[in-house]
């Protein structure tokens, strides 16, 4: 007796790899699996012994064999990535029966289900790079990180990578309203400021408002809602795992929350006025990012105060200089008529994006 059954919990996400396959006719360890494969965002198929030679048992990415079906494995074809799943903690013939059907390792749950979770997680998104992620903040309120960092989300999907731009500043106003997109239905922070454990990136992609070619996590127009850290890590540790760039823009107030955010970023940019008062400002927002960050880089924004330029800011900051971002004539009108930040790859501030993300891209490659 065969039969695919589908949770109701698991939203079915375009593209997204194969479920796991489940072989058990123990109901009640059913029922903690298909708990567990809803939480991973999968969709299993369950059989009560092998399948067929050649059919799902070859074919599916992981297979998890219930200790009451293991005598009915032996017989299978030798393949990776089976695990023999059960509850009995005291059982010892249970590393026999593993060997007997080549499983890779022996669960107990319940004390295995956050492992288990995850990697049924990391077979249906598939275990690939993670996505380069990139953090901005301002040295000073005004200091244009936002406007930097929309540039930058918005530069990589133009050319072609999965972006994903969260906003991580709730007193910021909302990167969906400087795209032109607070209308835009999806997801916003309010959603997801309960999130614990692993969410399913597929699953947080698609919720989210599409806007300029990339997703968007920002705010809505209520009451603003603090972000747990177990929150931010979760969805952070999502929008990583589906790989291409996300750019997180920061608040200067470093919290549990944003301490979250810092610590899985690769690399922070810290956008500097060039006067001699953001450059005083900046260097106590780097000396409490840097406490969490170790990759932050300076970007020097004109026009310069007299006798100051990119690189004596960098050094009175001992930070790496990025670059210098230099002006856009027609922004801010250009922003006014719904044009997003980087809209033009022949602008200012589309060059600076593009060459900022092929030489970080590298520096990934290279790592």
């Amino acid at each position: 007796m065969a039969g695919s059954i589908t949770s109701d919990r698991a939203p079915t996400v375009e593209g997204q790899r194969a479920g796991p396959l489940i072989v058990t006719e123990d109901a009640e360890l059913l029922d903690d699996l298909l708990r567990l494969c809803a939480a991973a965002g999968a969709h299993p198929e369950v059989y009560h012994s092998v399948p067929e030679r050649g059919s799902s048992w070859d074919a599916a990415p992981l297979v998890l064999v219930g200790d009451d079906a293991a005598a009915r494995c032996r017989g299978a074809t030798r393949r990776r990535d089976v695990l023999l799943v059960g509850r009995d903690q005291d059982d010892p013939g249970v590393w026999r029966r593993a060997v007997e059907i080549g499983a890779d390792c022996v669960l107990r749950l319940p004390d295995a289900e956050s492992w288990l979770v995850d990697r049924i997680a990391d077979v249906v998104e598939g275990a690939g790079r993670q996505a380069l992620t990139v953090g901005v903040i301002g040295g000073r309120g005004g200091a244009g990180a936002s406007t930097l960092a929309c540039a930058l989300a918005v530069t990589a999907a133009r050319e072609g990578r999965r972006t994903m731009l969260v906003d991580g500043d709730p007193l910021g106003g909302g990167l969906d309203v400087l795209l032109g997109g607070e209308q835009t239905e999806g997801l916003r922070w309010p959603d997801l400021a309960a999130s614990k454990g692993r969410v399913a990136s597929g699953a947080l992609e698609e919720s989210l408002p599409s806007l300029c070619g990339l997703r968007v996590l920002s705010w809505d127009r209520g009451d603003a809602v603090a972000i747990t850290p177990e929150a931010m890590r979760s969805v952070l540790a999502a929008a990583r795992r589906r790989g291409g760039v996300v750019v997180v823009d920061l608040p200067r107030r470093v919290d549990e929350a944003t301490a979250e955010a810092l610590a899985q970023l690769d690399l922070g940019l810290l956008v500097v006025p060039a006067e001699l008062r953001a450059v005083a400002g900046a260097k106590r927002v780097a000396s409490v990012v840097g406490m969490v960050l170790r990759d932050l880089r300076v970007v020097v924004r004109g026009p310069y105060a007299a006798g100051v330029d990119e690189q004596w800011i960098a050094d009175v900051l001992g930070l790496p200089l990025a670059g210098e971002l230099p002006l856009e004539p027609g922004l801010m009108a250009a922003l006014d008529a719904g044009a997003p930040p980087g809209d033009s790859a022949r602008g200012p501030l589309g060059r600076f994006c593009a060459a900022f993300l092929e030489r970080a891209s590298a520096e990934e490659g290279a790592s």
